[in-house]
């Protein structure tokens, strides 16, 4: 059977028939005579304009004709008397007594076939990327269309997107079409004709297996493996990355962590949180806390001074200094023209302290105007 030639009854001009050790199993079934959907395989007897036969041993004769004549009749071109070849039973009443038979139709059953085997075998496949959803990736595997959940995407091509915004993931999504990318198929549906992809190694070690070397406060050296507006993503160990908010850099306020990082970068971080599956990392808390000894420099009806290091929607922020500011309300000035034209970003004014805690880390401040007379 090793020696037998093999014959493409895919219209892709691909390989289908004969691979003996996958035949084997459809064989194994056929004890009895085939059923409908049943794959069966016999030597070609003969050949016409309209028509191809196969013997069928024990079973009779297959022909092909009529539609699935014409839907293969490339595949046909390269077929010879004597040759092997597979095809799937569509009909088994046919009125001159032959069993009707679809080459193509065999083909999706060996590739559902081959499918199964990949998922067992835990194959990996370079498919590239065709498109994209807000759930994932499209992508198609030997004709037969297949999704890779955004969930099931290596760190590297995760779309890191603040808030979980859907149209900023579908974005970064969309960098991927085109690429070609490392896939496992972990799901196959024959019904729905649909494939589910993996990009993780399925040989990796578990994640939830790594993740319990780790215990809250822990400190350990990462590798910076990108920056976004929102923090900072550090690898810990292969299989395990985690995020340092941008309120966890450092004590001083960061507008934009891209400047402070490049990445490669080692660096020490404390793990702060596990929870989901998901490790929250601090920078800020292998640094002195500077609220810590405030409360000995520091209370409430205090005259400081102070530089405006960022304005919002509340007023402005004042840092006494490093690491620690408070919010100058905007409420002070009566509206935003007159908050701006009061306060300069990056100048120091005179302020007195409203509200001290330095437990929670809050402080207001109160603008001291020189131009009023009593203040």
């Amino acid at each position: 059977m090793t020696d037998e030639k093999t014959v493409d009854v895919g219209g892709n001009e691909e390989e289908v028939v004969k691979k003996v050790s996958l035949m084997d199993t459809f064989l194994e079934k056929s004890a009895t005579p085939p059923s409908v959907e049943d794959i069966v395989e016999g030597t070609v007897i003969g050949i016409d304009k309209n028509a191809l036969y196969i013997d069928i041993s024990p079973f009779g004769t297959g022909i092909i004709f009529g539609r699935e004549f014409m839907s293969a009749r490339d595949i046909i071109k390269k077929i010879n008397i004597g040759d092997t070849v597979a095809g799937k039973v569509v009909s088994i009443s046919n009125k001159e007594g032959y069993l009707e038979i679809s080459l193509k139709e065999a083909r999706q059953a060996l590739i559902w076939s081959e499918a199964e085997d990949a998922i067992r075998d835990k194959k990996v496949f370079e498919i590239p990327v065709q498109d994209a959803n807000k759930g994932g990736l499209i992508l198609a595997w030997q004709g037969i269309s297949g999704f890779l959940p955004a969930s099931q995407l290596k760190t590297e091509h995760y779309p890191r997107v603040a808030d979980g915004d859907k149209d900023a993931i579908l974005s970064e999504l969309k960098k991927l079409i085109g690429t070609k990318i490392a896939v496992a198929i972990i799901g196959a549906s024959p019904k729905e004709g649909k494939l589910i992809f993996s990009e993780k190694n399925p040989t990796e070690k578990n994640k939830d297996h790594i993740i319990g070397k780790y215990q809250l406060g822990d400190v350990v050296l990462g590798e910076v493996t990108g920056m976004v507006d929102f923090g900072v993503f550090i690898k810990i160990e292969d299989g395990l990355e985690g995020l340092v908010h941008i309120s966890e850099i450092d004590w001083a306020l960061v507008e934009n962590p891209k400047l402070l990082f490049r990445v490669g970068e080692k660096i020490k971080v404390k793990i702060i949180e596990i929870k989901d599956g998901k490790i929250s990392l601090s920078i800020k808390a292998l640094k002195e806390n500077p609220w810590a000894g405030a409360m000995e420099k520091y209370k409430k009806d205090d005259v400081v001074e102070a530089v405006v290091i960022k304005f919002n929607k509340h007023g402005a922020l004042a840092s006494i200094e490093e690491g620690i500011a408070g919010l100058v309300h905007i409420s002070e000035f009566g509206s935003e023209e007159a908050l701006h034209k009061a306060l300069e970003l990056g100048k120091r004014y005179t302020f007195k302290i409203t509200l001290f805690d330095p437990k929670e880390q809050k402080m207001t401040l109160s603008f001291v105007d020189p131009n009023k007379k009593g203040e």
